[in-house]
């Protein structure tokens, strides 16, 4: 599944767990929900978080009531998957909902703890982004950050409207017996148009690349290791 979009059903999921959580509580947590939290947790018991993973994200993917442990266990999922901001996410979330008197107050708290050296490192490492997804060069400036383009002023024509004749030619003066007069507009000598102040009539621009917002650089779906690439020479 593609990871910038379950990340905003994460998102969405985090949104609305109070409300979810509550009828929870009040609903015994059966059918199709418990097969798959016994699924998700068998998984993780012989170390397969990928598949337990997989299982948590259909079980949200769902729609159906979550019990109130099951941030805990996405957490301590996505911890071992390597996803530390999305683990810490979930995991500030239990604790937040269940506080001191969750069933797994204390194995939260233990993990909470392991989350603060990899959170640290995403947060000082300027390879990735602060969800600590790697950085990859801009494909459209080569990471050079500017880029010749369209003229984003006059919108590659060369030309922009006199704004001081409104793009007529021509201006109009009311003389002393209250009669209209016409003149040519000095400005653009009667034209209605002037040569782009930004691109000179060249019809391009040299500026912030639009593609990367100017920093040479597009999020990935890689998680980072925080290690520089060291590109082998033949």
């Amino acid at each position: 599944m593609n990871i910038k979009y379950t990340f905003s059903i994460l998102i969405f999921a985090l949104s609305c767990w109070t409300a979810t959580i509550s009828y929870a509580q009040i609903e015994p947590n059966l059918g199709q929900t418990d097969q798959w939290m016994k699924a998700a947790k068998a998984a993780m018991e012989r170390n397969d978080y990928e598949t337990a993973n997989s299982i948590f994200r259909d079980l949200i993917d769902s729609g159906r009531s979550l019990p109130e442990e099951m941030p805990y266990f996405f957490a301590e999922t996505l911890y071992h998957v390597g996803q530390y901001d999305n683990s810490s996410n979930f995991l500030n979330k239990y604790l937040s909902l269940t506080g001191f008197t969750g069933q797994y107050y204390e194995d939260a708290s233990a993990l909470q703890e392991q989350l603060r050296k990899p959170l640290a490192a995403i947060q000082t490492c300027h390879l990735c982004d602060r969800r600590g997804y790697r950085y990859k060069t801009c494909f459209t400036c080569d990471g050079k950050k500017e880029i010749e383009q369209v003229c984003s002023y006059c919108k590659g024509k060369g030309v922009v409207g006199c704004s001081k004749c409104s793009g007529s030619g021509m201006i109009t003066k009311v003389n002393v017996f209250n009669i209209v007069e016409y003149y040519q507009c000095e400005r653009c000598e009667g034209n209605g148009r002037l040569i782009c102040p930004v691109c000179k009539g060249s019809l391009k621009e040299v500026s912030a690349c639009r593609t990367c917002q100017g920093t040479g650089k597009l999020s990935s779906e890689d998680l980072c290791d925080h290690h520089v690439e060291v590109i082998s020479m033949p």
